[in-house]
């Protein structure tokens, strides 16, 4: 089992950045590939970005494609979702989670634990 609790939303005029923050709560995270999903009001929840256990590969939605950078360092039980020229279209829930095994990276499925969010809010 793995717990998460991710950070650092807020409120970000457009075309600013932001880091978001993810830290395990045990040894564990360490294990597990993470992934980030982001729910706006009114909409499904939808893959952000995903990262395996040791940093070798990084996944993508094509939306977020060289704006926002994924990276982790276990050695600090931590993950990051570091975003750029954010615009309102960005504007949601953001969620961190811990993948299961064999599973899809872009599958919200594939993903067993997860946070309670952290809202992020783009101005015009």
């Amino acid at each position: 089992q793995v717990q998460v609790t991710e950070s650092g939303g807020g409120l970000v005029q457009s075309g600013g950045s932001l880091r978001l923050s993810c830290v395990g709560r045990y040894a564990t995270f360490v294990q597990y590939p993470l992934g980030w999903f982001r729910q706006a009001r009114g909409r499904e929840r939808e893959f952000v970005a995903a990262i395996d256990w040791r940093a070798y590969s990084t996944y993508y939605a094509d939306s977020v494609k060289g704006r926002f950078t994924i990276s982790r360092d276990n050695d600090k039980l931590a993950m990051y979702l570091d975003m750029s020229s954010l615009t309102t279209e960005d504007t949601a829930v953001y969620y961190c989670a811990a993948k299961s095994r064999g599973a899809d990276y872009y599958d919200i499925r594939s993903y067993d634990y997860w946070g309670q969010g952290t809202q992020v809010t783009v101005s015009s």
